[in-house]
């Protein structure tokens, strides 16, 4: 054996010796002396451990609250939709309350009629209706809406039909100014989608006494449309060498044309 190796035998085997024969309170003592060395130790590996698990108790926290805000913003997603169907709803119910409440108030036979179709290009020119010649309906008739007159049927189909619109150049109305002695032919103006409608209003006298805010009125001259229709008000008047102009606000609101009226046929009282 080699004398390291002996040596260390030695001292294990005196060591033992040792620890044998040591009073109790030796012992002890060195029970207390050995547990205050490595007391800060196992406190620290204990509040690591406490503090690990807190850790990954805050992960599943987080993975909870974070389920729980993906779930909020679903349903905050699913309530704004049922918001604005509802919007949409109470809107359509409004429109048609308007609607009905004029339908009332005509002297008129008409049919309702829903717009269907608009396009941006042709936005003050022209629209489709979902009645056509199943309805009755054939060209030249006219169109009104809550407000007053609104066009006239330009082609009929089966189902629907495409209308010409108040705000076309192409639709031209006899007309007269309510409390004056002025009458003449009122068209729309070329105007691009999202710009207000014009409607112009020429023949008039060149000094004509013609207030902003008077009304227009269809005069039934030309058999086409109705007398007595509202067609809007007068927003400015210029006179001129020949004849005065005036520019007319349209008492229909074409931006937001929903439910029209088709004039079937005047009544007897109309007519007479």
């Amino acid at each position: 054996m080699k004398p390291i190796n002996f040596f260390a035998l030695v001292l294990f085997l005196w060591g033992v010796i040792w620890v044998l024969t040591l009073s109790e309170g030796t012992v002890r003592r060195i029970q207390q002396a050995y547990y205050g060395t490595i007391s800060p130790f196992l406190k620290a590996g204990s509040a690591m451990d406490m503090k690990a698990r807190d850790f990954l108790e805050e992960i599943e926290n987080s993975k909870d609250l974070g389920n729980q805000l993906r779930a909020v913003e679903e349903e905050y997603v699913k309530l704004r939709s049922i918001e604005g169907r509802l919007r949409e709803l109470e809107s359509e119910n409004n429109e048609l309350r308007r609607a009905l409440q004029f339908k009332e108030k005509q002297r008129l036979n008409v049919i309702a009629a829903r717009v269907i179709k608009r396009q941006p290009s042709t936005w003050w020119e022209t629209a489709i209706i979902d009645r056509g010649q199943s309805s009755n309906i054939g060209a030249g008739v006219p169109i009104i809406a809550p407000g007053g007159l609104a066009g006239k049927v330009d082609i009929a189909s089966e189902d629907t039909c495409s209308i010409i619109l108040l705000t076309d150049e192409r639709c031209q109305v006899s007309v007269q100014i309510v409390g004056t002695p002025e009458a003449g032919i009122l068209h729309g103006g070329r105007g691009r989608y999202g710009e207000e409608p014009r409607l112009i209003l020429r023949h008039l006298s060149r000094e004509a006494a013609i207030l902003p805010g008077m009304k227009v009125i269809t005069t039934g001259k030309g058999g086409l449309f109705p007398s007595n229709l509202l067609v809007g008000t007068v927003k400015e008047y210029t006179p001129g060498p020949v004849e005065g102009v005036a520019l007319v606000q349209p008492s229909v609101n074409f931006n937001e044309l929903g439910v029209v009226f088709v004039i079937a046929h005047r009544t007897e009282e109309e007519e007479g």
